[in-house]
């Protein structure tokens, strides 16, 4: 028996050790706001909170996971009130929906730690929007930052001179997409 903390309740999963923490909380915990996607870890559609850090469930299992503090979709607010919840609302990110949780979950593990995350950093995430929604997660990450500004320093350089910015991203899947993002992020 494999134990761990999901969204702040003490779990305790009889399940085989290898798995996969995704299973885990969709099956077991009924938490089906964990997307499964392409399960060999490229797509980040499972993307949980595991101690802070943004991780694949479908890459991890209980085994792995045990007596870590794990956080999802449905534990991040309960309200939906999580500054990236209500960014993604406002600019209306959301298509098919596939991509969304894992995408709010990986961008609230960096948020934290940098509350403006460099267009670098954004690119580095593992997450994939097959929808072509990039332009508006862009934007929403834009808001948020502004929400999140006020709770600590915000990382990086200051912005350009000029009133409105234009960020180019690369993501994992080898695409780019560019986003006018004007500076009050709307």
């Amino acid at each position: 028996m494999t134990s761990m903390t999901v969204n702040g309740e003490a779990i305790h999963y009889k399940l085989d050790p290898e798995t996969p923490l995704l299973f885990a909380l969709r099956e077991a915990s009924n938490l089906t706001g964990t997307k499964h996607g392409c399960y060999s870890g490229d797509c980040g559609s499972c993307t949980v909170i595991v101690d802070g850090r943004a991780a694949l469930s479908c890459q991890l299992t209980v085994a792995a996971a045990e007596g870590a503090d794990i956080t999802t979709i449905e534990g991040l607010s309960a309200d939906r009130a999580h500054p990236l919840q209500q960014a993604w609302a406002a600019e209306q990110v959301s298509q098919c929906g596939r991509c969304d949780p894992g995408f709010i979950m990986a961008l609230a593990a960096l948020m934290r730690a940098t509350p403006n995350p460099a267009p670098e950093q954004l690119a580095a995430l593992p997450n994939i929007c097959r929808c072509g929604a990039t332009p508006r997660i862009l934007k929403a990450v834009a808001r948020a930052a502004q929400v999140a500004a006020p709770l600590g320093p915000v990382a990086g350089p200051p912005g350009p001179a000029n009133p409105e910015q234009t960020e180019s991203v690369r993501l994992s899947n080898g695409s780019s997409s560019e986003s006018h993002i004007p500076p009050n992020g709307t």
